[in-house]
């Protein structure tokens, strides 16, 4: 019997899809989901691929880190990027800081915004990453901005986002509302889960499409090779989402 494609599979196939035509994709920390999807990009892409997965001692040539990674941004080097938050709206801002109350006086604190509104502004294809989608991520205005969606404010942004993907949803970005659009349901969830799990408004089509499910030689490829190459950085993800090849 076929083991089911679950939602990890589901996400990194969609990840991979999102980066056609890119020739340099880079990965940041803690980043197991958007790693394997980069990876099955580069696994099937006709041409040259350059991966970079920050931790990986295999998929990273870069010896100091976020510094070199920088560069290549500024340089524009890096096609796509990954950026999550504790809070994202529907201008696309993201909150890494923290919640609950004004800075810094905040009841709830995260990580920190480290380089995410340099490389937000660079980077041209961002993807926003977060699994979890509910009314607290998914809010109507971010308690703290890290780093800033587009606006028309004279700041030089070549970069931004392109969409928001979860694990119910994916969203395209309009930059010129600016705002979110639901362009896919990811199968067994609806738009009215999307609705009740989302804090601020975006479009909707008439008619909003599910999510499209990897064929079965893409699973295959995604449940040896792939997982081979993320686990030199993911172990324990490996064993969790792909425990045949742990």
């Amino acid at each position: 019997m076929t083991q089911p494609i679950s939602r990890q599979e589901l996400l990194i196939f969609t990840i991979s899809r999102l980066l056609q035509g890119c020739r340099h994709v880079a990965v940041g920390a803690s980043s197991p989901i958007p790693g394997a999807g980069a990876l099955l990009y580069r696994a099937q892409a006709e041409a040259r691929t350059f991966i970079t997965v920050l931790g990986s001692t295999r998929f990273n040539s870069m010896t100091n880190g976020g510094v070199e990674l920088f560069d290549m941004a500024a340089q524009g080097r890096v096609d796509a990027f990954f950026l999550g938050g504790g809070q994202i709206d529907g201008h696309a801002n993201i909150n890494l800081v923290g919640a609950g109350g004004a800075y810094p006086q905040t009841s709830v604190r995260w990580p920190g915004s480290f380089g995410s509104a340099y490389l937000y502004h660079l980077v041209p294809r961002v993807i926003l990453f977060r699994e979890e989608h509910s009314r607290r991520v998914m809010v109507p205005k971010v308690d703290f901005i890290s780093a800033a969606g587009p606006r028309d404010d004279g700041v030089f942004r070549p970069g931004g986002p392109i969409g928001l993907l979860t694990n119910l949803c994916w969203f395209t970005f309009d930059r010129q509302r600016p705002g979110f659009r639901l362009q896919s349901v990811h199968p067994g969830h609806s738009v009215e889960e999307v609705r009740d799990n989302t804090g601020f408004d975006f479009e909707c089509p008439a008619i909003v499409p599910e999510t499209m499910s990897p064929d079965a030689a893409t699973l295959t490829l995604m449940r040896t090779r792939i997982a081979r190459e993320i686990g030199e950085s993911y172990p324990r993800f490996v064993k969790q989402v792909f425990p045949e090849a742990a």
